[in-house]
């Protein structure tokens, strides 16, 4: 054993290594074999599922890590608010750790959990390590599957048993994955099996005790009450037993890691406990499942098409396609699509065949999120696409290239234009269309500026000429914000050309100009017959090559006001992205006025938000987050700080979020940051020199949003990441 225990030692290259299993309470990991300690005194260490500890939080995430320094705290929370390193142990050793790797055993399911340490004075554990253990933990996950002789699927012990035959389930298994079926369902129903029985097969395959429905079982309300009963239902899980300290889950497939994460981040426990549980009684815990209105709504539109025998677009005719799209059932099933999709503040549809006979599904995006709105049998997919094809102008027997159209509609009053694109996919054409609602320009006071921001835009604004950009990816607000700056400048004394793709928010005053790349009318072509057209401003929706940047640069310089966009991740960023382009370095740093980056981060529900104290542990890592000295400047009373937290209600469809708001961090040309741009300077050279000039990241900017109650860090680590 001591040859072995070596022999991975070496293999690995570290000092220390610890092998856990599961156990089977569900709760907790063991360690089994532990190498390189010379003293081990075989002392039982079981480790909960927890983030309160590295090998806990890699057990509850099933997630890798690889941690330089487990005595840098801040290394810790930038991986989770609450991950630890707890001292005790090694200090009673005399052990100095220093970097750790920790990796899942796994085989579909958790097994165990290998954890690899080098004290202070070894060499840092690298990636090409996380790669070899890797390896080695998917060698020990066969090893343990084998001597645990657990099942390889969860409904397998029925076959064993002989409840069931091998085809008879893959018969099943395909049944439920093509039609969105409950495979428990099916075996209780149609093979009449006992709830108890199939439990006891989810439990051998998932190592997890399985827990069946109780009704007179009282379910923990304090982990219930901020969380919303829709959200529990359609991810099938739910707080069962315990408190903050440990929450017992129950749910479909403890092996599902993204959902485990989720769970985390939701019920926010110190210790976690995970029973399995057949779907049906989950949903049986939360009071049934009846679905939304909506989509019951839609009965009678499925039953017409039902009745004409379903719609196939076979023939390659137009006529006989457009007769199909043409259907009754098919325009109002297009018609409510749209409808209920801009009800909910939807930005995009998304119309998605099924696989095989499996059903389409419709999506709607709304705050930046994506989210089912409706399944489509699909035999009616194709038409469906089809009338979409049909109101955008698009060719509809032509299914095998992308196309891109528009359309403009009424609805309740209100005009719409939507963007059509159709991509062929090996299941079908799928259709997105992206919802764009006429209307005025927001003011600029209503960007949710910080007051700095608000000044140093209106000041860099009211010059007569110079470069400005507003930076961020596509659907971050760029062209709202680029029209609340042109509103706030639109006077009868300026002359104004835009130059959008497309024109989705008019003014009185300014001359819009729509880009037809088709007929070669580009955003290059159009600067340049603004600039015979007496401007004092141009707009120019995107510099997307080196040609448009140089022209509006050019124009910039020659005394007009210009102002574009362009896709990139940070202010900073962009004075490199447009050097990179080939731009002239005297004549853009010349030019700049500044550069505003932006996202869209979705903010709480101001019908269900709930205020709260937030403990010195969540304070210090949004502080730290921050930065310390920066936040000294604020000159918050820490002692006094409110946060607000997400609840859910029918106001925000039990999400806790309703709507976005913009955080920003603005970048002004100073006569350091353009010597920077002349002499082609680093990225990071750039950023310091912002910073030092009194640039807010947009991080801080959304932390100052947090502090203020309007997000949670949540929603801000979603949109400029860890």
């Amino acid at each position: 054993m001591k040859q072995v225990e070596q022999d991975l030692l070496d293999l690995l290259g570290v000092r220390l290594f610890t092998i856990y299993q599961c156990v089977e309470n569900g709760k907790e990991i063991l360690a089994s074999f532990k190498g390189g300690d010379p003293d081990d005194d075989s002392v039982e260490i079981r480790v909960p599922f927890s983030p309160a500890s590295l090998a806990g939080y890699v057990a509850l995430s099933q997630r890798s890590l690889i941690v330089k320094n487990v005595l840098n705290s801040q290394e810790l929370t930038d991986i989770h608010p609450r991950l630890q390193f707890s001292r005790s142990f090694s200090e009673a050793k005399g052990w100095k750790v220093k970097s750790m790797i920790i990796v899942p055993i796994k085989d579909e399911i958790l097994l165990g959990v290998m954890q690899l340490i080098n004290f202070e004075g070894d060499r840092d554990l690298t990636k090409i390590d996380l790669k070899h253990a890797m390896m080695v933990s998917q060698m020990l996950a066969k090893q343990f599957r084998s001597s645990l002789q657990s099942t390889q699927g969860p409904y397998d012990y029925l076959v064993q048993i002989g409840e069931i035959t091998a085809a008879e389930l893959a018969e099943l298994q395909n049944s439920a994955s093509l039609y969105g079926g409950s495979v428990s369902r099916s075996l209780m129903e149609d093979y009449s099996l006992e709830a108890d029985l199939i439990g006891k097969s989810l439990e051998y395959y998932y190592r997890v005790p399985y827990m069946k429905y109780d009704s007179k079982h009282e379910l923990p309300f304090e982990l219930l009450e901020n969380i919303g009963i829709s959200y529990l239902r359609s991810n099938l899980w739910l707080p069962v037993a315990g408190n903050k300290e440990e929450a017992v889950i129950l749910i479909d497939d403890p092996s599902d890691y993204q959902r485990i994460m989720e769970i985390q981040g939701v019920v926010n426990a110190r210790n976690y406990v995970f029973r399995v549980g057949l779907p049906e009684h989950i949903i049986n815990y939360l009071h049934g499942g009846e679905e939304e209105d909506f989509e019951a709504g839609f009965d009678d539109v499925f039953a017409s098409l039902e009745e004409q025998g379903g719609i196939e677009i076979e023939s390659e005719d137009e006529s006989d396609d457009e007769r199909l799209a043409a259907t009754s059932a098919i325009i109002q099933l297009v018609n409510r699509i749209i409808t209920e999709a801009d009800r909910l503040g939807a930005s995009d549809i998304h119309i998605e065949p099924g696989k095989d006979n499996a059903p389409g599904g419709v999506r709607i995006r709304v705050d930046g999120i994506c989210r089912e709105l409706l399944k489509i049998p699909q035999e009616h997919c194709a038409a469906l696409v089809a009338r979409i094809k049909v109101i955008s102008r698009l060719n509809i027997a032509e299914r095998r290239l992308p196309q891109d159209g528009k359309c403009k509609l009424k609805i309740r009053g209100k005009s719409l234009e939507l963007r059509v694109a159709t991509v062929p996919t090996v299941q079908g054409e799928s259709a997105v269309m992206r919802l764009l609602a006429a209307g005025n320009a927001l003011p600029l006071d209503k960007l949710n500026l910080s007051v700095k921001n608000h000044e140093q835009i209106i000041e860099l604004s009211s010059h007569p000429h110079g470069l400005f950009l507003v930076v961020g990816p596509t659907g971050s607000g760029k062209t709202t914000t680029l029209h609340a700056v042109l509103g706030h400048i639109n006077k009868p004394e300026r002359k104004i050309w835009t130059a959008e793709d497309p024109v989705e928010i008019t003014q009185p005053g300014l001359q819009q100009v729509q880009m037809l790349p088709k007929i070669g009318f580009t955003f290059a072509t159009a600067m340049r017959s603004f600039l015979r057209a007496d401007p004092d401003v141009i707009l120019i929706g995107e510099m997307r090559d080196e040609e448009t940047a140089s022209i509006g640069i050019e124009a910039s310089l020659t005394g007009h006001l210009v102002f574009s966009t362009l896709h990139t991740n940070s202010a900073p960023e962009t004075l490199t992205r447009l050097l990179d382009l080939g731009l002239d370095p005297v004549n853009f740093s010349d030019a700049l006025l500044g550069v505003l980056a932006q996202r869209l981060m979705r903010t709480l529900c101001g019908n269900c938000s709930r205020a709260y104290k937030p403990d010195q542990k969540e304070l210090d890592h949004l502080i730290e987050a921050y930065g310390r000295e920066e936040f000294e400047e604020l000159e918050l009373d820490t002692s006094n700080i409110e946060l607000k937290g997400a609840v859910g209600c029918d106001e925000c469809s039990d999400t806790g979020y309703k709507g976005r708001t913009g955080i920003h961090e603005l970048l002004v040309g100073t006569h350091e940051v353009q010597a920077m741009i002349y002499r082609k300077a680093e990225l990071s050279e750039i950023t310091e020199q912002a910073i030092k000039d009194g640039m807010k990241t947009m991080r801080q900017d959304g932390i100052e949003k947090i502090f203020s109650g309007i997000s949670d860090y949540q929603q801000l680590l979603r949109v400029v990441g860890g």
